[in-house]
């Protein structure tokens, strides 16, 4: 792997476009869309079974929906590269909106889970197409002013999702966590119709559906397998190791079909080109971990173990959400007015080590103001590191394989929350059952059958809750102390201001112009 500068890119955008801001809005709206979507839909799901039944299926309506997405990000990344980014972004949105209709009109699990891969398929374009977009419209240099824009975006859907989801369910029935959807999509759509305006080119290329083919049952075999681990089936059973096999097989015959094809679904060069991407994909990996498993873990803990109320299970992380928001935004405009970044991901990285390991330490004695306090340090790790692995990998490749780039940073994240949730999730589990028996340990969803439980009872499973929490996070401590190193081998690259004129839908078949400028 070279670790030599990147060459420079014809196609960077000349200039900021003036309007950049309400056309970047727009774009970060559908990501509000898809992001809201899983959260609001959680809080409305117990409402949902009990219309439709099918509590044993109900875990499907969030795998179907997850691994879908994780398929197709890369397939709408590269489809955006080779037919233009604007109607593969305009086409994910309305199909997420034809999905949220479909699941608002749903009359069984059943329905309700295929339709949910619809929704699912939108929302991997949104997600492949978000970033390409961003990297289209703005220089290097300046991307740093609108990453506030994007953390904002994340903390909503974290924070805002399960508190729209229980006011919309409790006030107009769950069909409308779906139905609220239609509205904001078709504002979307017509917003960036008019607004975006990115250079496209339709272009003649062989499509690598060996490739692709091959990347959606590796993913679909890497996903359920995460998801089923520990939880629905054990480790060590045929079920896990199945579909694990699958994916080893199915990644080596993947990457042999992506070295010979001439148009590749995921270019290999953009891992081998310049050692900065693959750098930026393990800290993308990591930051989905942390996401992820504290904000499914940490309002376990603050709930059981130190009596919060659920009902502000959005407001738990409120703590850890505000910092990323803030610095995200503060480093931006540091970026964009020096040109450098690498110091912020030794930072952000080395910041969310500590706190994790603080959070680590908790106990049943722990106050809620420490945690809040622990929690801030892994906000501001995460304010300094999520978005700036985003700025690091879109200045390693061409803009030409921008969208095959980007859409699988966002894959990346995707697996790295999956497998994070599936580990972290073993470590409960197995704290859980070796304390407490099996019936006590289901109390978890709910906190007036631990108030009855007697007093050993109960202090057995709060105990069982903290050693769990504690394994979980002082995992996450030591990934985030192997992000540090990679941070650490970043080549910095001074970001550029502007380029040549943009061609941010260059054909992939075109011949690069010759290099003049590192960025």
């Amino acid at each position: 792997m070279s670790a030599s500068l990147p060459p420079a890119d014809p196609a960077t955008p000349a200039a900021e476009p003036k309007n950049v801001r309400w056309v970047l809005l727009g774009v970060m709206l559908a990501m509000l869309l898809s992001m809201l979507d899983n959260m609001v839909v959680g809080t409305a799901m117990p409402t949902i079974v009990g219309d439709l039944g099918g509590l044993e299926h109900i875990s499907w309506v969030v795998t179907a929906y997850t691994l879908v997405t994780a398929v197709t990000t890369p397939i709408w990344g590269k489809f955006g590269d080779l037919v233009g980014r604007k109607p593969m972004y305009l086409a994910s949105i309305a199909v997420f909106v034809a999905g949220s209709a479909l699941c608002g009109l749903s009359q069984s699990m059943t329905q309700l889970i295929v339709f949910r891969v619809v929704q699912g398929i939108g929302a991997g374009g949104i997600g492949a197409g978000a970033f390409a977009l961003i990297a289209a419209l703005v220089p290097p240099r300046e991307r740093g002013k609108y990453q506030g824009m994007g953390a904002s975006i994340m903390a909503i859907g974290t924070i805002g999702g399960p508190l729209i989801g229980g006011f919309i369910t409790n006030h107009f029935g769950w069909r409308w966590a779906f139905y609220v959807n239609l509205p904001l999509g078709v504002l979307t759509l017509a917003w960036l119709w008019l607004a975006l305006h990115v250079p496209a080119k339709r272009i003649k290329a062989r499509i690598d559906w060996a490739g692709i083919a091959l990347l959606t049952v590796t993913i679909s075999a890497i996903v359920l397998a995460a998801t089923w681990a520990g939880v629905t089936y054990a480790w060590g059973s045929w079920q896990i190791l199945t579909p694990t096999a699958i994916a080893v097989v199915g990644l080596a015959a993947f990457i042999a079909v992506e070295r010979r094809v001439a148009e590749p679904l995921l270019p290999p060069t953009v891992f081998t080109d310049h050692r900065n991407y693959p750098l930026a994909v393990v800290l993308i990996l990591v930051a989905g971990v942390v996401m992820f498993g504290s904000g499914l873990y940490l309002p376990l803990f603050q709930q059981t173990v130190q009596g919060a109320s659920a009902g502000n299970s959005g407001l738990l992380m409120l703590p850890m959400m505000i910092p990323v928001v803030i610095v995200s935004a503060i480093a931006g405009k540091v970026m964009s007015a020096t040109g450098r970044y690498k110091i912020f991901p030794v930072l952000g990285t080395a910041f969310l080590a500590v706190g994790l390991g603080l959070l680590a330490t908790m106990d049943t004695a722990t106050s809620s103001r420490t945690t809040a306090l622990y929690m801030v340090l892994v906000g501001i790790g995460l304010g300094l590191t999520l978005q700036m692995a985003s700025t690091i990998a879109q200045n390693s490749v061409s803009m030409r394989d921008m969208g095959a780039a980007m859409s699988s940073i966002n894959l990346f994240r995707t697996l790295g929350g999956s497998l994070g949730v599936a580990l972290f999730g073993a470590l409960f589990t197995r704290s859980l059952h070796s304390r407490v028996p099996a019936a006590t340990s289901d109390v978890a969803a709910d906190p007036d059958a631990l108030d009855r439980l007697p007093a050993a009872g109960r202090h057995a499973y709060l105990q069982a809750v903290t050693d769990g929490t504690h394994q979980i996070f002082l995992a996450a401590a030591i990934a985030c102390a192997v992000a540090f190193l990679a941070a650490l081998f970043v080549i910095e690259v001074p970001l550029k201001k502007a380029g040549p004129p943009a061609a941010a839908d260059t054909p992939a078949n075109t011949p690069a112009a010759p290099a003049t400028t590192a960025h």
